[in-house]
């Protein structure tokens, strides 16, 4: 089945920036949109970022300006490079091929 593996998270102070990486295998990865979502302490997970199979990106309003997602079809990888980030923005952060599968998660801490 299909595998996706994070990596990138850790602790960070506020103002601060990280680069989540996702590796995909058994996939024809260039044919999927890709999303990123997060699950904070006692909130539901919410999609914080998609790019479609096109490259189209879409980011959910509290982090539009500060996150960006992007994708390497050679290397079947997507990236969340965050920016400025907040101690909101804490949570672990899922990789997921929408509707099909999720990774195990890597965890973000902003905190001073």
């Amino acid at each position: 089945q299909v595998q996706l593996v994070e990596s990138g998270g850790g602790l960070v102070q506020p103002g601060g920036s990280l680069r989540l990486s996702c590796a995909a295998s058994r996939i024809n990865f260039s044919l999927y949109n890709m999303a990123w979502y997060r699950q904070a302490p006692g909130k539901e997970r919410e999609r914080v970022a998609v790019i479609t199979s096109g490259d189209t990106t879409n980011y959910s309003d509290s982090v539009k300006g500060r996150f960006t997602i992007s994708r390497d079809n050679a290397k079947q990888m997507i990236y969340l490079q965050m920016n400025n980030l907040k101690s909101d923005d804490t949570g672990v952060y899922y990789c997921s091929v929408p509707g099909i599968a999720w990774g195990q998660g890597t965890q973000v801490t902003v905190s001073s």
